[in-house]
């Protein structure tokens, strides 16, 4: 491997900008509550803030349907806000990765209004129509969103393909003209002093354009054709040339959200010589509690520690040397960590929160931290469908509970409470005042009522927060190298209730152990002499005794 990248040694956190700091009372982040939270983004010590999308949208996919891409959403601010944003986080030494969406554009984008008043217009091709097929739909594809993925327009008796909402039309990257528009509009980001991308759906943008029936749909579950959309056919080409027109041009930070893939298909995007992403989002490790009924992650099913440590263990070894892994526990579509991975009661919140971030942040690759975790906040349990916000979480109660009956609603609802989106998009909680801080208004999504006892003000006033771990994690990671180059190994692949794995140099080692269960289990370890703990979420050591999620890391010499 060559010498490290900057972006290999960086930590990242992820901004959701809705949810992170209201300025203005209309209940909103915004652009302005960002920049006056830097100073603590920079105190907790990460290099590169993620910023979900804040381009103009309609917000029927929470600014995931962009309706321009070079004009920023209202409520967020202006195009001199998010100017002022760049200078203000390159100022403290942080880098900014915006979100970037361009498999789909919202239906309100121009373009697609152009291409909607005829088959002739000049943008009919920058979507994907089709005819119908026997007076209907193109093919059977569904929408990962619920229903039929194709859209029937009366104007030109024609249908559009959307792999998400129907006001998520699907762009046709098959269309020259169609990409360049795109790379003119990431040049232009980095212009303003965007320092990198994450893009959404990367490995959706080329489809079979044959349009093949998916085999595995069953409308009479909640099925998604997401897989035969994914790793299309000319997919690592339009990366290629993206890379070449775009991304080769600076020194920035790519990392694309690739459903379905596999570790052979993660190296071909971001393979060191691919000459495509840097690193790729994969979701086996999200995805081993989904449901056992084919409800896919509307389930409540408690994961199992031997297949988190497979799936996790497979992405470790099988990159090593060839490409770059991104490590993260949740984001803005993933219930919060603690209380899907860790335990959310009072007596082990904290222990298992610092617990699971020992574990991933001592992995190799880049670590992902999303706004919150770093204080343990956790999932929501609004009493009310209605409460929610969250459009997958609205289509699965309608299609599964009301328009099928195949789940009732009393069952749904601790499916939604273990899986819904808005688990991760309540508002940030900052301190004890009305609204945890975030805002003087009324929220657009209700706060955790668990504001009082977890928010920020309360971590940074506590050196045995999980904050401050969070904040040595990152400073051990920017300190021992071992971290970044250590080669991975997993120890007792088959133990259920703990988690061990080494990193190795040709000079050192360290041994990581984590204890998954709130039992006081007896392990055995071989630590050679001059051993020294590097960190550990108990104050004191106990040897082969392992206390309710306990986690330590020891480093020594080969």
């Amino acid at each position: 491997m060559m010498k490290n990248k900057w972006w290999q040694e960086a930590v990242v956190y992820q901004v959701y900008p809705r949810s992170f700091q209201d300025t203005d009372g209309d209940g909103m982040g915004d652009i302005p509550g960002i920049i006056q939270r830097l100073p603590y983004l920079k105190k907790l010590g990460i290099d590169v803030i993620w910023l979900s999308p804040v381009y103009k949208s309609p917000n029927a996919d929470n600014g995931y349907d962009i309706s321009d891409y070079q004009a920023i959403q209202p409520a967020f601010g202006s195009m001199a806000d998010i100017k002022k944003l760049f200078k203000a986080a390159h100022e403290l030494n942080l880098k900014i990765m915006m979100d970037l969406v361009v498999n789909h554009t919202s239906d309100e984008h121009a373009w697609f209004q152009q291409s909607r008043q005829s088959k002739d217009n000049p943008y009919r091709d920058f979507y994907i129509w089709r005819d119908p097929v026997d007076g209907h739909e193109p093919n059977n594809w569904a929408s990962d969103f619920g229903g039929r993925a194709w859209a029937f327009d009366e104007q030109t008796g024609q249908y559009y393909l959307h792999i998400f909402s129907k006001k998520q039309p699907d762009l046709n990257w098959e269309n020259p003209k169609l990409r360049q528009a795109i790379y003119d509009m990431m040049n232009w980001w980095l212009e303003q002093g965007v320092d990198g991308f994450r893009m959404d759906v990367i490995n959706l943008i080329s489809k079979d354009m044959q349009f093949p029936d998916d085999p595995s749909v069953d409308f009479g579950k909640h099925s998604s054709s997401m897989e035969m959309v994914a790793n299309g056919p000319r997919v690592h080409e339009f990366l290629r040339e993206m890379n070449e027109k775009v991304l080769s041009q600076a020194d920035i930070i790519t990392v694309g959200e690739t459903p379905g893939v596999t570790p052979a298909d993660a190296i071909k995007y971001t393979g060191f010589d691919a000459h495509e992403l840097q690193m790729v989002f994969q979701f086996e490790h999200t995805v081993i509690d989904d449901s056992k009924d084919g409800l896919g992650k509307w389930s409540d099913e408690r994961f199992d520690l031997v297949d988190l440590k497979r799936v996790l263990s497979k992405w470790q070894v099988s990159l090593d040397g060839k490409a770059w892994n991104s490590l993260y526990w949740n984001n803005h579509d993933r219930p919060r960590v603690v209380s899907r991975f860790g335990d959310e009661r009072p007596a082990y919140r904290e222990l298992s929160a610092k617990m699971l971030a020992t574990v991933l942040h001592f992995m190799q690759g880049t670590p992902y931290i999303y706004q919150g975790e770093e204080i343990g906040m956790t999932n929501i349990a609004y009493d009310d469908i209605n409460e929610y916000q969250d459009i997958d979480t609205l289509n699965a109660y309608q299609d599964l509970v009301v328009n099928q009956k195949i789940v009732s609603p009393e069952k749904m609802m601790t499916y939604v409470y273990h899986s819904s989106r808005d688990n991760a998009r309540t508002p940030m909680q900052w301190d004890t005042s009305a609204q945890a801080g975030f805002t003087t208004g009324k929220p657009w999504l209700k706060i955790n009522k668990n504001y009082p006892q977890i928010n920020v003000a309360n971590a940074v006033d506590d050196s045995n927060s999980i904050f401050y771990y969070y904040q040595r994690l990152i400073k051990l990671r920017h300190e021992l190298s071992i971290m970044t180059t250590g080669h991975y190994e997993l120890l007792a692949a088959d133990d259920a209730d703990v988690y061990i794995y080494k990193r190795t140099t040709a000079d050192e080692e360290l041994l990581v152990i984590a204890n998954f269960t709130d039992k006081k289990l007896q392990r055995e370890f071989d630590l050679p002499v001059g051993s020294t703990q590097v960190i550990s979420n108990y104050v004191d050591d106990t040897g082969h005794t392992l206390r309710p999620y306990e986690a330590k890391v020891y480093r020594y010499d080969k």
